[in-house]
C-alpha cells in the first residue's frame, strides 16, 4: 500500500503498519525523554512516533497523527 491515507494505514494490522512505516516512512527526528525513545516518521500526509523502551530497545507503543500539540513537540525542539 504505497499511498495510502492515514485512515487506510489505521485499519491495517499492527504489523503491516510496522512494516510499512519502517520500509516507506521517512525518518525525520527522535526525542529521549525519561526511559523512552520516540522516533518520528512521516509517511504520505501523515506522521507516525514510534516509541520504544531504551532499557529493552523494545517498541511499546506507535501514535498517528496529522499535526498539532504531538508534532508541536518537535517542531519545537532546540538546536
Amino acid at each position: 500500500m504505497e499511498n495510502c491515507t492515514l485512515y487506510q494505514f489505521k485499519l491495517l494490522k499492527d504489523q503491516e503498519q510496522y512494516d510499512l512505516v519502517f520500509n516507506k516512512g521517512q525518518f525525520l527526528t527522535f526525542l529521549l525523554k525519561s526511559n523512552s525513545r520516540f522516533a518520528l516518521y512521516a509517511l504520505n500526509k501523515f506522521f507516525v512516533e514510534i516509541e520504544y523502551d531504551v532499557k529493552s530497545n523494545e517498541i511499546v507503543n506507535k501514535v498517528r497523527f496529522i499535526s498539532g500539540d504531538k508534532l508541536d513537540l518537535y517542531s519545537n525542539m532546540p538546536d
